[in-house]
């Protein structure tokens, strides 16, 4: 990008990172940029630092706030009987449109992918465990009575239910997997609200 000033060029290398933003349209953003008012350049800029700097993880169940517990954790009006746990925070938008679903969460933020280098240990499993071992003990049966996983239906999604599975069963918690109305290799994040309700509904045991 020779024949662009260096201020440009590196505006237009820093937009090429962003997920989905290849050469042309990195271009067509930071022309845009750079004709748009000067407030709104700032705004943007304002809005990005912001995020960086008040967005944490819920020190409950890992999901990206900007409060903590997150609006999740701290709802008293949902069912504490049932924990949805998802790859990734994202993830939860799409099940919160289904608006069926009112019970907790749990963000893992990635799964299990050897040839990745990512294994059960680089996820947020032990914080589920936990939240199961503390959750006090009623009519001698622990509070959360059913772990929904929902992580993507591709190879990665399914070791992670599995290895998850394995892992929740003895401790005496109902564990399901989303029905398949979501296709195979596909991500939970591109379903829309329908396929995603019809998922839920048609979970499985494990």
């Amino acid at each position: 990008m020779d024949d662009l000033a260096a201020p440009l060029a590196q505006l237009v290398d820093e937009l090429k990172r962003l997920p989905g933003i290849g050469q042309k349209s990195a271009q067509r953003i930071a022309f845009f940029l750079l004709r748009a008012e000067p407030e709104r350049a700032a705004a943007l800029a304002r809005a990005v630092a912001g995020v960086r700097e008040r967005m944490r993880f819920c020190s409950v169940c890992n999901n990206l706030t900007d409060v903590d517990p997150c609006q999740y954790c701290s709802d008293p009006r949902r069912n504490r009987e049932l924990i949805c746990v998802v790859e990734e925070p994202h993830n939860i938008l799409s099940i919160e449109k289904t608006r069926e679903y009112n019970g907790l969460y749990h963000v893992l933020h990635g799964a299990i992918a050897p040839l990745q280098g990512v294994g059960p240990d680089q996820l947020r499993i032990h914080s589920l465990l936990l939240r199961l071992r503390e959750s006090p003990p009623e009519a001698g049966q622990p509070t959360v009575r059913e772990i929904i996983l929902a992580t993507d239906p591709d190879s990665e999604g399914e070791a992670t239910a599995a290895y998850l599975a394995r892992l929740l069963k003895p401790l005496g918690v109902k564990v399901s997997r989303i029905g398949m109305g979501i296709p195979v290799g596909t991500e939970i994040e591109f379903a829309d609200e329908v396929t995603m309700l019809k998922a839920l509904e048609g979970r499985r045991e494990l």
